[in-house]
């Protein structure tokens, strides 16, 4: 055991005194040491981009969720979304004209008749009045998109907007309009004021407002506060069943005015026939009574010849 460490402790010695041993280890060490700075210098170049990708990657994750979360906030709110009226909460309004429902009863159908130069018509929506007859905010009853904004000389200022579903919403007789055509407005959003029109002039300052689904008019105080896919029109078969009875009283009226008219003239026709007769009458009883005095003259002539002649008959016979 001895000798084989005497060994090898002499064949160290042996390397430690070769020239080339302590300049090999030198550059090996430094080798070691230039490897490191390269790579603490590579590592400290990386940093900021690694640092960037990591900040971009954050961000990318961020903005990923914030389009779910918004996705997500819209499709509850699309079906949480229901029809309110187009005022703000807090605004105290009254319904001065019903909307006209062939199924309604006679009052309320006189409630939701519009005169207008002595005559009435039939109103596709209702009205909305403060107490104050004072101006109010028109807002949006539903979420949609603006598509038409025009002045009528009846109902004044219109704005129409479009829904979801079919559904449409206008709002006229307005003062003043805050929204443009195009224009994406939100439940609630402020349409315009209230204001006055020609055709609903008796109501004052007032908002007229309609639904319609697929372009036909439904009642808006049937569906407030319900959800937008509940709102639907009234079936065809009803529609179709007024229909033929609206254009049967039409056909009645009309010819009840032509049996009016018809013995307008019969009593006309009648009339002149009389008189014709009359005047006739009187004509044969005038000549009548020419011929009669005619008659009675040539009588009394006759008469006066026949005295003449006795009194000359006479005379002669005393001579």
């Amino acid at each position: 055991m001895e000798e084989n460490k005497n060994v090898s402790k002499n064949s160290w010695k042996r390397i430690f005194k070769k020239r080339w041993f302590f300049p090999a280890v030198y550059l090996a060490v430094a080798a070691l040491l230039l490897t490191g700075v390269l790579w603490y210098q590579n590592a400290i170049n990386q940093a900021p981009d690694l640092a960037e990708d990591m900040e971009n990657q954050l961000d990318d994750l961020a903005t990923d969720q914030e389009a779910e979360d918004e996705e997500d906030a819209t499709t509850v709110m699309q079906q949480q979304e229901v029809l309110e009226m187009p005022v703000s909460e807090d605004m105290q309004v009254e319904i001065v004209t019903k909307f006209y429902d062939y199924g309604a009863g006679a009052e309320e159908q006189e409630q939701a008749l519009i005169s207008h130069q002595n005559k009435y018509y039939q109103s596709d929506g209702i009205a909305l009045s403060t107490s104050d007859d004072e101006a109010f905010d028109v807002t949006a009853s539903l979420s949609g998109t603006v598509t038409e904004v025009k002045q009528d000389p009846l109902l004044g200022k219109v704005v129409k907007m479009e829904h979801e579903h079919g559904v449409s919403t206008y709002y006229a007789s307005l003062d003043e309009v805050f929204a443009e055509k195009g224009n994406e407005l939100k439940q609630g959003q402020t349409i315009g004021t209230a204001g006055q029109n020609t055709l609903g002039q008796d109501n004052g300052v007032h908002t007229h407002f309609e639904v319609r689904k697929d372009g036909t008019p439904v009642n808006p105080e049937d569906f407030i506060n319900q959800p937008i896919n509940k709102i639907v029109a009234p079936d065809k078969g009803e529609e179709e069943d007024k229909e033929p009875a609206t254009e049967d009283e039409e056909k009645e009226d009309e010819g009840s005015e032509e049996n009016d008219n018809a013995t307008e003239e019969d009593s006309s026709t009648e009339n002149e026939s009389s008189t014709e007769e009359d005047s006739s009458v009187e004509e044969d009883s005038s000549v009548e009574d020419e011929s009669s005095t005619e008659d009675s003259s040539s009588e009394s002539e006759d008469n006066a010849n026949s005295e003449n002649e006795t009194e000359s008959s006479s005379a002669m016979e005393n001579a």
